[in-house]
């Protein structure tokens, strides 16, 4: 099992990466396992977000 606290989170609110639990969890996103992935959150979180979308449709037909 992994250490959260050596993982890294993106903050929502301040749009800084953070590591460990420095942020409430509904400001964070995450977790990552490097700093540079957790930067790239908000492009992850949409494309994640549309790869859904697009899973969510297939399955609806």
């Amino acid at each position: 099992m992994s250490d959260e606290n050596t993982k890294y989170w993106y903050n929502l609110e301040t749009h800084e990466v953070e590591q460990g639990y420095a942020s409430p969890a509904i400001d964070r996103a995450g977790p990552f396992d490097t700093a540079e992935e957790a930067a790239r959150a908000p492009e992850i979180l949409r494309e994640r977000s549309r790869q859904w979308a697009e899973d969510d449709a297939r399955e609806d037909r």
